[in-house]
């Protein structure tokens, strides 16, 4: 059985105030190309569909058109609700998909019924688990714990998303004669994190990857970093597109995945091209400007650039993007950036001059002292103004 494992597409999403809309858009067919190349036999959608719980008319056409084409090749495909979506918007209309082959993860209540598929080798149960806190967990089961002997109640223990995971697994009941496999949308411990991600103070999130131990293949979303923790079969696909410049460097993917028999479980990688890529750019404002630092690459690609110049370009933002229409953010990298100078002043304020008190403010603004020329033009302008 082959399937195609995705995961946090994030559809509507802005970077740096930009719209990813029509990349997504372009993205979304690549893949549909893929899975058509592939002749997949279930697509996986490992949570946060959407960039917020109440997506955009326009985000919800586009994964409507989406999943409609994906629907319409006559595979099954797997959809499971992410930290940034509502589980009750993803869920609606469930039942009436199902006829479609097409299988959304309910609200979760504290059971979740596999959906079996078979191949030749036999039965394989693929299990949705939408993302889960602890309170949702504990509330799931708070009828069940107070009709159980006192003894056995335990609600009030479920404190970590460890413990939420956990009994949320343990009472999926998994055959492990059986080939399973379970699509979810949690942080596992020892997860590489990237900078467009939301992340938990302290790591209150994480879950052991030990817990997932009973699925031949866990298909995880959350993390924007294609990676397995562990073993190999418990893997994050990353997102179709970067989000962020912390992701500059990698190379996004669309997850294959073959199950054969028992234990036997074949992974692959097709790489994604982008309609804009987004990359980094590093230099002075003269390096950056000349053609030889442009010519031949995509103009159009998202862009961060980090100025090495001392003095600040002004207007340096709209100048680069004459040259740079995406230009999503500038830096700079200099003295004044590098350091993180205090002056103490030994003198009173009342007894330093105007001049001596701009110098110091300049030089903590800046981790340098002023030029000859800055000090008479400053010299020049508070006489002026004094003068008044």
């Amino acid at each position: 059985m082959k399937l195609i494992h995705l995961s946090d597409l994030h559809i509507g999403k802005r970077v740096n105030e930009f719209s990813m809309i029509e990349d997504q858009k372009y993205i979304l067919k690549q893949i549909l190309a893929i899975v058509e190349m592939e002749q997949a036999d279930g697509v996986i959608l490992a949570g946060d569909i959407y960039d917020k719980p109440i997506p955009s008319a326009e985000a919800v056409l586009v994964f409507d058109e989406f999943l409609t084409k994906l629907a319409n090749g006559s595979r099954s495909i797997f959809v499971v609700s992410g930290n940034h979506d509502s589980a009750e918007r993803i869920a609606f209309g469930a039942r009436l998909m199902n006829s479609r082959g097409v299988y959304l993860s309910p609200v979760y209540e504290g059971n979740v019924e596999p959906v079996r598929l078979s191949d030749p080798y036999g039965e394989v149960y693929i299990y949705l688990l939408p993302f889960i806190k602890p309170a949702i967990v504990r509330h799931a089961f708070e009828e069940e714990s107070k009709e159980s002997p006192p003894h056995q109640r335990s609600v009030e223990s479920i404190e970590s998303y460890q413990d939420a995971v956990q009994v949320a697994v343990t009472h999926m009941n998994v055959d492990t004669g059986k080939r399973n496999i379970l699509a979810a949308h949690q942080f596992v411990t020892g997860a590489k994190r990237c900078d467009s991600e939301d992340v938990s103070v302290g790591g209150l999130d994480n879950v052991d990857v030990s817990i997932l131990e009973s699925f031949d293949y866990v298909a995880l979303g959350h993390i924007h970093s294609p990676q397995y923790i562990g073993r190999e079969t418990v893997r994050y696909c990353g997102t179709p597109l970067k989000y962020s410049f912390s992701e500059a460097d990698q190379e996004k993917s669309v997850t294959v995945v073959e199950l054969k028999e028992k234990g036997n479980v074949e992974i692959r990688h097709i790489p994604l091209s982008p309609l804009r890529d987004m990359r980094k750019i590093r230099g002075t404002y003269l390096e950056v400007t000349a053609l030889s630092c442009y010519q031949g690459t995509n103009r159009e690609d998202y862009i961060q650039i980090t100025l090495t110049d001392e003095e600040d370009i002004p207007d340096g933002l709209q100048k680069l993007r004459v040259i740079y229409p995406n230009l999503m953010r500038l830096e700079y990298d200099n003295k004044r950036t590098r350091e993180s100078k205090t002056i103490e002043g030994t003198e009173a304020v009342e007894q330093k001059s105007a001049q001596e008190l701009f110098e110091e403010f300049y030089e903590l603004q800046n981790n340098q002292p002023m030029s000859e020329q800055q000090k008479t033009f400053t010299f020049q302008l508070i006489r002026e103004i004094e003068e008044k």
